[in-house]
């Protein structure tokens, strides 16, 4: 059963769907429905109207109900009707799933707290902040705690339709289904490797505020906290201390997040592998292929051939 609103995303509702039908050619039976909080159709974010079968209040019974995502679920606070509707599908459903900011409505309604969560990487901190009782996952691509699973942006919601088939058909099933629809069966990476370069706060201190200008100025350079204390005139223990309070991180792994997203610019841009370690200040490939792979789950070389371009590599 899928939960719609004024504002829905297509895709949201969409993607998951066809998993669902795709699987009952293999043999599942699953059933579709709609429901949106009053019963009646939604505009959904392409303009198009997406009829219901009904309203939420008329479900006794569902197995899954899945919360679809909408741009509308964090620009503005999440209407009443649809957090009451939350919450009660959820007392009447097997397990509960929310579609990229859906886990917004399912918080709202109080389903994920003291849970683990995720949701779209450009939310996260948004609902880390919004609900603090919510254990959020950045980097997920989706995640299952006691019974309620929580998804990121638009395709990990095939992601995760996938994973539920795989749980209520086996893994051959699920495998069908993925090579029928032309996606993975387990993508490779989190989150991360999608997101856009660090965002962070500017900072209070002005000693840390130089600090951040240099390192972003050239990531390249010798960024380390000896160094950059002696820059700024304050001892490494001083600099470290400032990075934990605002940052909540230290110098360390702040320069490694700078050269990072630096190094994926550079890849983005057409740079070789060679070029973009010694160019983000990795000092060799080797190292930062241990970072790639750590912090984003895959080697450049696959983030480069994954984001470079649209367009199809002649095969021989």
């Amino acid at each position: 059963m899928f939960v719609v609103f004024e504002g829905v995303k297509s895709l949201d509702v969409a993607g998951p769907a066809e998993v669902f039908a795709e699987a009952n050619l293999f043999g599942a039976d699953y059933s579709l429905c709609y429901v949106s909080p009053s019963g009646e159709a939604v505009a959904t974010s392409t303009g198009s109207t997406m009829p219901v079968d009904g309203p939420a209040e008329s479900v006794s019974h569902a197995d899954t109900v899945v919360v679809c995502g909408g741009d509308v679920l964090v620009a503005a606070p999440i209407e009443p009707d649809l957090v009451a509707a939350v919450r009660l599908l959820r007392e009447r459903a097997r397990r509960l799933v929310s579609i990229c900011t859906g886990s917004f409505a399912l918080a709202a309604a109080g389903a994920l707290s003291g849970r683990r969560a995720t949701t779209h990487w450009r939310h996260a901190q948004l609902l880390a902040r919004a609900f603090p009782d919510v254990d959020v996952l950045p980097d997920a691509l989706f995640v299952e705690d006691r019974g309620v699973f929580t998804s990121a942006g638009v395709s990990a919601g095939i992601d995760l339709a996938l994973a539920l088939v795989e749980a209520d058909h086996g893994p051959d099933t699920a495998r069908a289904v993925a090579r029928n629809l032309v996606v993975f069966m387990q993508r490779p990476g989190g989150q991360s490797q999608f997101s856009a370069p660090l965002e962070i706060r500017p900072a209070r201190t002005p000693a840390l505020r130089r600090v951040v200008d240099l390192i972003s100025a050239d990531p390249g350079l010798d960024h380390s906290s000896s160094r950059l204390a002696d820059l700024v005139g304050v001892s490494p223990r001083h600099l470290i201390r400032l990075f934990q309070t605002e940052f909540d991180t230290t110098p360390a792994r702040y320069v490694e997040q700078v050269r990072l997203d630096h190094a994926k610019s550079l890849l983005d841009s057409g740079h070789n592998v060679q070029e973009t370690a010694a160019g983000a200040g990795f000092g060799s490939t080797e190292t930062m292929r241990r970072t790639f792979v750590t912090r984003l789950g895959i080697s450049p070389s696959q983030y480069r051939d994954r984001f470079k371009s649209t367009t199809p590599r002649d095969r021989p």
